[in-house]
């Protein structure tokens, strides 16, 4: 039998075939670098799945999870079939949680930082049964607020809430219910309102009624009458002002600058499962809290925010103060490039400070969501995850100044003088004197 030649093999196959050949080799080199972090196809480390649910509500602070998947950064990361999943209030979010994508639920969520730390412990689910999870990421700072109604115009309210008092007890002696509404027990919204009003001297559960309304539905409800003030994110406050119902009294960062919020929970038995993907995911939503903050891309981010899969609302309802421009409804009161704009990454937005965590389940305590004496530091050190944070970080070369040297940001000093020290929460606890706990 005859050898081939290798010459003439060589030269048999055609220059066509040949740039077919690699040129299909280079696709496929392409396709991998687009769907895997830099190294991750020369290593075989791919995420063990490629698809998981994250559920969010029509919030302003989602806005990385809108961006991740519209940009193509899940799929970037390796994750494709990543899917963002409206959420009709916090409650369907906790229960889709509860029951996980396997039971056609979620895997994680665009969350209030409290909750997931609540369904941890199994103080907010169905017969008090823990589900376990995880905070991968912060999701940002500031910039929720404190509106109210317009029936109460002429006190031009602000960080003070104490003027308020008197129309609330004078509307109560009238017989009318007087009610603050926020978006779920024992998270960030009825966290706020309830400092703002105990501060000004009003007792968020004697002297008020607190309810719960879900985001979208703040603004129909104050509408009618429902209540008297509520604490929520963008663009719902935004919103109320265009509607002419109410005003801005408060924004959220003046109570606390830099105050943390959202965050990026995951399902503890997710995360433990493909723990590639959910740094995919957690990656995937860093870089699209990056390119959230950078000035020149906040049209952008309103536009994509207001998509109707997103929050459906007009663009001009979340651009102003996406922005920075605060324009609070009542007369000769816009502040122009608003210290509070809501930060995604600068000012170490996405790193979750433990402190942090630390300061919301002190302030659970002091309104009776957990008991007193409580083990804060051991649900910490379960549901924290900054330890995956500061992996992702350093795999996606993020620079050393924006990754904190420590897990605590340190003392936390509040617009009414109180100081929140970290190592020593029931001295902050003692020093307020509104609360449901004896210290």
């Amino acid at each position: 039998m005859m050898k081939p030649n290798p010459a003439t093999s060589r030269r048999g196959l055609s220059r066509r075939q040949l740039l077919k050949a690699t040129g299909g080799t280079a696709a496929l080199l392409a396709a991998a670098r687009l769907n895997f972090p830099a190294g991750a196809f020369a290593q075989g480390a791919g995420p063990e799945v490629t698809k998981a649910t994250l559920g969010f509500i029509a919030l302003s602070d989602a806005g990385p999870l809108f961006v991740a998947k519209d940009k193509g950064l899940f799929a970037k990361y390796g994750m494709p079939d990543v899917e963002v999943a409206k959420q009709a209030s916090w409650g369907t979010t906790r229960d889709n949680l509860v029951l996980g994508s396997e039971g056609n639920g979620i895997d994680g969520a665009h969350i209030l930082t409290p909750m997931p730390y609540l369904i941890s412990a199994g103080k907010v689910t169905q017969n008090n049964q823990p589900t376990p999870m995880y905070i991968l990421a912060r999701l940002n700072l500031d910039s929720q607020c404190i509106s109210v109604a317009k029936e109460y115009a002429d006190l031009k309210l602000g960080v003070d809430a104490a003027p308020l008092k008197a129309a609330l007890e004078k509307k109560k002696a009238s017989g009318k219910a007087v009610k603050a509404a926020m978006t779920f027990p024992g998270g960030t919204h009825d966290l706020w309102i309830r400092y703002w009003l105990a501060a000004g001297g009003i007792d968020p559960d004697k002297d008020i009624e607190t309810i719960v309304v879900p985001p979208p539905q703040m603004v129909a409800n104050m509408k009618v009458g429902t209540m008297d003030c509520f604490c929520v994110g963008e663009p719902w406050n935004l919103q109320l002002i265009n509607q002419g119902i109410g005003y801005t009294a408060v924004t959220t960062g003046e109570l606390w600058n830099k105050h943390p919020e959202k965050s990026l929970g995951m399902r503890a038995a997710f995360v433990d499962k493909y723990p590639k993907a959910a740094k995919a995911i957690l990656m995937a939503v860093m870089e699209a809290q990056q390119w959230a903050d950078k000035a020149e891309n906040k049209k952008e981010l309103a536009t994509i925010m207001g998509k109707r899969q997103w929050m459906n609302c007009p663009v001009e309802d979340v651009y102003d103060r996406s922005a920075g421009k605060f324009d609070y409804g009542i007369p000769g009161k816009v502040v122009e490039n608003s210290p509070h704009v809501m930060k995604y990454w600068r000012d170490h937005a996405s790193y979750p400070f433990r402190s942090h965590d630390l300061w919301f389940l002190t302030e659970d305590i002091r309104w009776g969501k957990y008991e007193a004496g409580f083990d804060t530091k051991a649900l910490i050190a379960k549901v924290n995850r900054e330890d995956m944070w500061r992996e992702a970080a350093k795999e996606m070369g993020v620079a050393a100044a924006d990754i904190p040297a420590s897990t605590s940001r340190g003392k936390e000093t509040f617009f009414d003088g109180k100081v929140f020290d970290p190592e020593n929460p029931a001295a902050y606890l003692k020093s307020l004197s509104i609360k449901r706990v004896d210290v």
